[in-house]
């Protein structure tokens, strides 16, 4: 089974930016199911952005056109590229394999 390793978390300023990764232990590109999902202080976990099954990267209204998710495939790593990021982004993210295998999370803190 494949494992997830996120990192990249910490305290960023309003309209700043940051950048979380997410390393799987097998070959990123064969996981076609990889997503972001975020969980905010006494919230649910809630999804981000993630690609489709029809191979379509989509993103969550509120982070659309300031969140981007890269790919760097010799290094089996993913991103989620934080710009522009509010105070209501403030959240522990996590990425995930089909909803099936997750990162630890990565704790994100947007304040000034």
């Amino acid at each position: 089974q494949v494992q997830l390793v996120d990192a990249g978390g910490g305290l960023v300023q309003p309209g700043g930016s940051l950048r979380l990764s997410c390393t799987a232990s097998e070959k990123i590109v064969n996981i076609l199911s990889l997503a972001w999902y975020r969980q905010a202080p006494g919230k649910g976990r809630e999804w981000v952005a993630g690609m489709s099954t029809d191979g379509i990267i989509r993103y969550e209204d509120f982070v659309k056109g300031r969140f981007i998710i890269p790919r760097d495939d010799a290094k089996n790593t993913a991103y989620l590229q934080m710009n522009n990021p509010k105070p209501k982004n403030t959240a522990i993210y996590y990425c995930t394999a089909g909803t099936t295998t997750w990162g630890q999370g990565a704790p994100i803190t947007v304040s000034s």
